[in-house]
């Protein structure tokens, strides 16, 4: 991971310049679901098991837990739909104030996912390349995060290793275009109630469970496209 990977500090509900391990992670009020009507909100075929995909994962190298997704906005639950996008298949496309990610499948059908999506990433939009991809990876602020703030930030000045607290997540996908390092990512996240809300700064993240299916499904050289 290099310095450029930007992260915000949890407390703030921000993704992409910094995090504290040493304290619970606090987020800014995200609602859940109300308690009334969850058979509809609920209703219609998603194409996949809920209880199954957002289940426990202990054969990964830092075991997740289930996901509560019952308490989630539907919207920002896993589901195939028809493509809205138009691109070719096996394609990835981001739509910022949709707070979506799609993967183009054959047939006119599309995975969505929901995710959480940072000023940045509003800010951006055009066509990038996956060009690597880590398990689990390590994460490092910059030199001017820690300048800003050294009492935060300063522990963690020789990175941090991944696991259930680094903001990264479980995988990284990094985005290149023409052949250089945008410095955006579409990552995990340590803080799932983000998912489906505009974040104050960073990159593209997901929930855990999606980040890793959208990692098997999406190789190095996956054509990327942010509309913004």
């Amino acid at each position: 991971m290099t310095d450029r990977d930007r992260f915000a500090p949890a407390a703030a509900g921000l993704t992409r310049r910094a995090f504290v391990a040493t304290a619970p992670l606090a987020l800014a009020a995200c609602a859940g679901v109300p308690s009334m009507n969850m058979g509809d909100l609920f209703a219609g075929d998603s194409g996949f098991d809920y209880s199954e995909i957002y289940g426990s994962k202990p054969d990964e190298k830092f075991p997740l837990p289930a996901m509560n997704w019952r308490s989630l906005d539907p919207a920002v639950l896993r589901r195939r739909v028809a493509d809205p996008t138009g691109e070719e298949p096996g394609t990835i496309v981001v739509r910022p104030v949709e707070k979506h990610l799609y993967f183009v499948q054959d047939g006119g059908r599309a995975i969505r996912y929901g995710v959480g999506v940072g000023r940045e990433g509003f800010e951006w939009s055009g066509r990038a390349k996956v060009a690597r991809k880590a398990q689990w990876p390590r994460w490092t602020p910059t030199a001017d995060m820690i300048r800003r703030n050294a009492k935060l930030y300063g522990p963690w000045a020789g990175g941090m290793d991944g696991g259930l607290q680094n903001p990264l997540g479980a995988r990284a996908l990094y985005l290149y275009q023409g052949g250089r390092d945008s410095s955006y990512r579409i990552h995990g996240t340590n803080e799932p109630r983000s998912i489906g809300h505009a974040m104050s700064s960073g990159c593209i993240r997901m929930f855990n469970h999606d980040i890793i299916d959208l990692y098997d499904r999406a190789g190095v050289g996956t054509r990327v496209l942010i509309r913004g």
